[in-house]
């Protein structure tokens, strides 16, 4: 029987919260992308507890809703975490105009972040506040948003952050920021017939960060602008490390690094 979701407030956002036991400790913090409604990943969390099954107790899924309303664009339960200029997207995908998204800087994207990062401080102090091993990810836009959070925002890098169909913006300050991200494993997909967020984009991202010496599992599929069962399952994967390597630490430590690797072997608590 999966616990029941339940909304809870944090900062200035509303947001699903879905426990996967009495007792978690790990946050796991995934924002939607444009137009989605608030609740449109929690069900991925249900997916996640069934496939950690012991483990799964150990985390806490929170899906934040985005604070622009899209009812007067047509779409009544609609959000959005920074206004998009649908048409001028799709043109920059059909002339393949690369560069010009790579740099774009969207209006609100600060105002978002700051909400955000907002929200996870709420989330982490009931749970073990900076020590705790935070998830953060999203799709699309959320995507972006969180990538933008981890990167440039005022909290510790997440342990783990996913990417579900994101790309590269803000090139500039991306490039001169990413190695606070050196500690953080990053997982990223991208489906290699995306008509909204260009494959191409999301290897530039994907380059930009290993640059920086930042592990990356980049996993490709043959598919549109979502989020496949594979991507699905690699990130039980990754949770299924982070929930074994939190039972080995001590309650002061966090983990600072799952992925196994040549570049960064082994699995280790913070000292």
């Amino acid at each position: 029987m999966h616990p029941p979701p339940r909304q809870v407030r944090y900062g200035s956002l509303d947001c699903i919260v879905v426990d996967g036991g009495s007792n978690p400790t790990i946050p796991v913090i995934l924002c939607h992308g444009y137009g989605a409604p608030g609740h449109d990943l929690a069900a991925l969390s249900l997916e996640w507890i069934d496939e950690l099954a012991e483990l799964a107790g150990s985390f806490r899924f929170v899906f934040p809703a985005a604070p622009h309303d899209l009812a007067e664009l047509g779409m009544p339960d609609g959000r959005a975490w920074w206004p998009i200029n649908m048409a001028r997207l799709a043109e920059m995908a059909e002339s393949r105009s690369f560069e010009e998204l790579n740099q774009l800087h969207p209006p609100g994207l600060e105002d978002s972040r700051d909400l955000l990062c907002e929200a996870i401080r709420d989330v982490i102090d009931p749970l073990a506040g900076t020590r705790t091993p935070l998830v953060l990810g999203g799709f699309s836009q959320g995507a972006m948003l969180t990538m933008d959070a981890a990167i440039r925002g005022p909290l510790e890098p997440p342990v783990a952050l996913l990417q579900f169909s994101g790309t590269l913006i803000c090139r500039d300050v991306w490039d001169a920021s990413a190695e606070r991200l050196v500690t953080t494993s990053v997982f990223q997909s991208h489906g290699t017939r995306d008509p909204i967020l260009p494959y191409a984009n999301a290897e530039a991202l994907r380059d930009l960060l290993m640059a920086h010496g930042v592990e990356v599992d980049f996993y490709r599929f043959d598919g549109p602008h979502t989020i496949d069962r594979g991507a699905v399952q690699r990130v039980t994967t990754i949770l299924r490390r982070i929930a074994k390597l939190g039972q080995q630490c001590e309650p002061d430590q966090r983990p600072i690094q799952i992925n196994e690797s040549p570049a960064k072997p082994g699995a280790k608590c913070d000292e």
